[in-house]
């Protein structure tokens, strides 16, 4: 198995745009790629370029019917199908959707293959995590899931457990809904509070279906919670729960809208918290899965201030050269960005939260704090189910 780290990266990925007035600026991608360069870390990583998802890998995890609604719509978006979620304002329909969606999700496919295969120890796709799509419909910004489509290559390629862990600030519906009744698939998402948060789905109680009763599981923060209580919750959830179902594989979705400064959602974690819980994933996957690690992008809509830095730091994690908070940004990026932008970029790695802290699970439970009720509610939900004590 080769020790070094694959950068998933084509040019023809920042043609994932919905418009100027559109919040997924890919004006993020392209900053995202130019920091990684300017830190030298593309010397650090094999930077590869898979091949689209064809209408085989497609079907995976989405209806023909979806599939062809997209093609139709790529090619006249005046056309474009609103009962397939497609030309509405979440989702407008644009001239070659189709194509750059397919490559996104070939990216994330090529980066299953590659982990799986032994070609690369972990494997990055910061353009994809597009976790809202589902197999009969676009939802909330994502045209084809990719994250789910790189799980289901894996299990095509014999994979008998994959793990999929979500920090986006938004549940992970679409992913959870493609392995509902999937036994080999563990999907774990935390995320802000349906009542709080669009798609008003990832409750405690949805726990998956079936012979997959206790494999899907949700946190529901509440609004406002920060650094400490994210940091507690990912780990009072997450390690025990990988450590019991010993992935052969881990697929992570680092969405940065979880940052105070995003302006779709509302909760307040810092750069340096997301740092941390990069950290962590990868460690999980060294620990419980020989290393075998997918991790993706997601939301993020503070296109110059936070989401260049988190991604930036998340291909440093998996190329295990991770870059100090403190660090300072260099000057020729932070020019490209105004450039781009005319947003003045920050100047250091960090947020100044460095380092960050939280209590264990196991320093006691507070029953009059919101997001020990959060966590608790999961733990009673899902732990009894897989033979764990909540």
């Amino acid at each position: 198995m080769s020790g070094r780290a694959q950068l998933m990266w084509d040019e023809a990925v920042t043609g994932y745009d919905f418009g100027p007035d559109h919040p997924m600026d890919p004006v993020r991608l392209a900053l995202t790629r130019g920091l990684v360069d300017a830190f030298g870390l593309d010397r650090d990583v094999d930077v590869v370029s898979a091949k689209p998802a064809g209408a085989s890998t497609l079907r995976l995890v989405h209806r023909e019917d979806y599939v062809d609604a997209v093609r139709a719509a790529s090619a006249d978006p005046e056309s474009a199908d609103a009962s397939y979620g497609l030309g509405t304002m979440d989702d407008p329909a644009f001239t070659g959707m189709h194509e750059v969606s397919a490559m996104i999700a070939g990216q994330s496919v090529g980066a299953a293959e590659a982990v799986w295969r032994g070609e690369a120890l972990h494997a990055v796709n910061f353009a994809g995590g597009l976790h809202h799509a589902m197999p009969g419909g676009a939802s909330g910004f994502c045209i084809y899931n990719d994250a789910a489509l790189a799980i289901a290559r894996l299990l095509e390629l014999g994979a008998e457990r994959v793990a999929y862990v979500d920090v986006d600030v938004h549940h992970g519906d679409g992913v959870q809904a493609a392995f509902w009744e999937d036994p080999r698939v563990l999907t774990i998402s935390l995320h802000e509070h349906p009542r709080t948060l669009f798609p008003g789905t990832g409750w405690p109680e949805e726990t998956g279906a079936g012979s997959a009763e206790g494999t899907a599981v949700n946190v529901a923060l509440p609004a406002g919670t920060g650094d400490a209580g994210w940091l507690r919750a990912f780990h009072s959830v997450v390690p025990e729960l990988i450590a019991d179902f010993r992935p052969q594989v881990l697929v992570t979705q680092h969405g940065a809208d979880t940052h105070f400064e995003d302006p779709l959602a509302h909760i307040a974690v810092s750069l340096d918290a997301q740092r941390a819980v990069q950290v962590a994933c990868h460690d999980l996957a060294h620990t419980y899965a020989d290393g075998r690690w997918v991790a993706l992008g997601g939301g993020g809509y503070a296109v110059v201030e936070v989401v260049p830095r988190s991604w930036t730091h998340l291909v440093a994690v998996a190329a295990g050269r991770p870059i100090e908070p403190e660090t300072v940004i260099p000057e020729s990026w932070r020019q490209e960005a105004f450039a781009r932008t005319r947003q003045s970029a920050p100047r250091r790695m960090t947020d100044g939260r460095w380092p960050v802290s939280w209590k264990d699970w196991e320093s006691g439970y507070d029953p009059a704090d919101r997001l020990d009720q959060a966590v608790l509610a999961t733990r009673r939900a899902v732990f009894p189910l897989r033979g764990l004590l909540p």
